[in-house]
């Protein structure tokens, strides 16, 4: 059976696509990012929650900020990026729910009024949205470096708060030379799915 989407497009976004470790030098524009958003936005979420959070480190001193607190297979990576992202879940998503879910306004004090459940909640469906973003990053013919070997705690006091959990760090742009490894084996279908 083939797929509705054209085999180029398979190829761009997930055939072909691989974690990139070097970048060009070539800007990654403010546009790039609105148009990636304006299309990962759709992406669904439990109760349309949406609580992904982006913080795109773009001046020196900020990357200076953030680069230290980088693993050190990391550092070099994310200091040479075009652009880097953290990306973070908001554990106060809440407070958006009478806009984002007018159908049902009573969602935020239903079912997550405790903080801890937020979290929980925050940090799934954060997650599913960080992956919709790696993908739409690739759509708009850029490539994504998703991390999480960094000082998250050090991440969150630096560039968040106490209502926001990094997740993983982002460099994106334009590959550079020798930008990928080898392709990593996957499991088969049958290693992973199970009919019951």
């Amino acid at each position: 059976m083939s797929l509705a989407l054209d085999p180029a497009a398979q190829d761009l976004l997930f055939r072909e696509a691989h974690t990139v470790r070097t970048f060009t030098d070539e800007p990654v524009t403010e546009e790039q990012m609105q148009a990636i958003y304006d299309l990962v936005k759709f992406g669904p979420t439990a109760y349309n929650q949406t609580p992904l959070r982006v913080v795109l480190v773009r001046s020196p001193e900020a990357r200076e900020r953030l680069v230290p607190l980088m693993s050190d297979a990391n550092k070099p990576k994310t200091a040479a990026a075009p652009l880097v992202a953290i990306f973070a879940a908001d554990n106060e998503f809440h407070e958006e729910l009478p806009q984002l879910l007018p159908a049902l306004p009573a969602a935020k004090d239903m079912f997550y009024s405790e903080r801890p459940v937020r979290e929980r909640s925050a940090g799934m469906n954060s997650a599913l949205q960080a992956a919709y973003f790696i993908v739409g990053i690739r759509a708009a013919g850029l490539a994504a470096g998703p991390m999480t070997g960094f000082d998250h705690a050090g991440v969150q006091k630096e560039f968040l708060d106490d209502d926001h959990t990094p997740l993983m760090i982002v460099n994106i742009g334009k590959p550079g030379d020798d930008a990928w490894r080898p392709r990593a084996p996957r499991l088969a279908f049958e290693e992973v799915v199970t009919t019951v």
